[in-house]
């Protein structure tokens, strides 16, 4: 008798669990291919939100059963993938787009972006720069952005009022710059802004000297100390001109910009190195070892004719490679990832004369957990699984330039654009929904923008 009481509650245990009501989430997205980057599509997929992190991600049958949503974002015939990483910026420089395009890297710096600079940047100009900026990478897909620029504590604050998720680095230069006029300032500034971002759940300060050319060796030298007694990521360009390799080389008996950090003790698993375009083997080689991150900017690289990437080199090393627009004025003119996934994999393969060389499926990644893992950020952005930060795009592949669909990363690398992203996540929070954006005021932004233009020409022509 009492075996049979006992099975009985069993069975109804049993048959309770298997007949549970879903459980509630914040949102379901629900219908699409969803590209995990962590292990295949899944075809008529689904994935659940909940309080900012993804709670489930399978077929829409097995997600209906597991959960339900307070929101329910319907996909058919759209792509499902993790929010683009942009791996490299200075967000702010939206308000120079334009400014002086079709020329050299030192020529484009030293005649027109620093005086513009100088005489321009202030607080309120890199405000409504990131405002234009977050809404151009929230309607474009991006979630993530690494920046380098200056009043860096601003910028942050702009962007988590956007809801984006930023490695934010402050410009630190051995010349007075726009926030801070010497070196020690900019030290003091950068205590300060770790301090205020610490923890943050959408922030990561950073500390962004800005090249081994423009900062002296000790002042790289404390730049590493301080990084590491604050536990802050580094951010620098490295190797992005053949004339920076040949000054380094003429200053170091003989060292490429690579090899001399890390003969000064620079380099470790928390540095991002933008551009390495001019890496020699060794190089790579050592920077897979040290774990440095890369961020491959080809559009910025092609504009400023800098030279191309040895990215495949770098992805057969196993270097922590991701993928950045660079800044929005001059070097690249937009801060669309999916148009940059593309001129990745079209520049690797003309120049090295092999159509294999970088796939659609390769230059996703790299734009997605290849930022993540240049960052240093793998366990929490760059794929959809269980337990990770909900940032997730829809992409729209019903438009007639995407259809038809035969192989869902080449719609979305070679056919598609920023613009066909439909819906952007950060956070779990929804930014844009149905191509509107919802954190920024984007006709307020374009008005400013237009009235910098203004200020910007007649700084640089008074005579106008």
């Amino acid at each position: 008798m009492y075996r049979r009481l006992l099975s009985a509650l069993l069975l109804t245990f049993v048959a309770a669990i298997l007949h549970a009501a879903p459980r509630r989430v914040d949102i379901v997205i629900t219908g699409g291919t969803v590209i995990t980057m962590a292990g295949p599509n899944i075809d008529d997929g689904a994935v659940a939100i909940d309080k900012g992190n993804i709670a489930g991600v399978g077929t829409s049958a097995d997600i209906a059963k597991r959960f339900a949503g307070a929101e329910t974002i319907h996909a058919r015939g759209m792509a499902v993938l993790p929010g683009f990483v942009n791996a490299h910026t200075h967000v702010p420089m939206t308000l120079f787009r334009g400014i002086a395009d079709d020329r050299d890297l030192m020529d484009w710096l030293q005649h027109f972006i620093f005086p513009a600079e100088a005489k321009n940047v202030d607080r309120d100009f890199v405000r409504w720069g990131t405002r234009l900026a977050a809404a151009e990478m929230i309607a474009s897909g991006t979630t993530t952005f690494t920046d380098m620029y200056y009043f860096e504590s601003d910028i942050a604050a702009e962007a988590k009022k956007a809801g984006l998720r930023g490695v934010l680095g402050e410009t630190m230069i051995d010349f007075p710059a726009p926030d801070n006029k010497t070196w020690d300032a900019a030290v003091a500034y950068v205590r300060d802004f770790v301090k205020r971002w610490h923890g943050d759940r959408l922030i990561t300060p950073a500390l962004a000297p800005h090249a081994p050319y423009t900062v002296s060796r000790a002042h790289l030298e404390q730049v590493r100390a301080l990084a590491t007694e604050l536990h802050a990521p580094i951010l620098i360009h490295v190797a992005e001109t053949k004339n920076e390799a040949a000054q380094i080389k003429d200053n170091t008996a003989g060292l490429s910009p690579a090899a001399y950090l890390d003969s000064i003790g620079f380099l470790a698993h928390d540095v991002v190195a933008a551009h390495g375009i001019w890496l020699t083997p060794e190089d790579i080689r050592m920077l897979a070892a040290k774990r440095v991150g890369v961020a491959h900017c080809p559009e910025s690289n092609m504009m400023l004719a800098s030279g191309v990437a040895p990215v495949v080199d770098m992805r057969r090393a196993n270097v922590a490679l991701g993928l950045g627009t660079d800044g929005p004025a001059g070097s690249n003119n937009n801060l669309d990832m999916v148009e940059e996934a593309a001129s990745a994999a079209r520049l690797q393969k003309i120049t090295r004369g092999d159509p294999k060389a970088l796939s659609a499926r390769d230059v996703l990644e790299m734009a997605t957990l290849g930022g993540a893992r240049a960052l240093g950020m793998e366990d929490r952005i760059g794929t959809l699984e269980p337990g990770k930060r909900a940032d997730v795009i829809v992409i729209d592949l019903q438009q007639p330039k995407t259809q038809p669909v035969y192989a869902v990363e080449s719609a979305i690398v070679y056919a598609a654009s920023g613009n066909s992203v439909v819906t952007t996540i950060c956070d779990g929070k929804v930014l844009m929904r149905n191509r509107k954006v919802l954190t920024v005021d984007v006709a307020a932004a374009v008005a400013k923008a237009k009235e910098y233009r203004d200020r910007v020409v007649k700084s640089l022509n008074p005579a106008r």
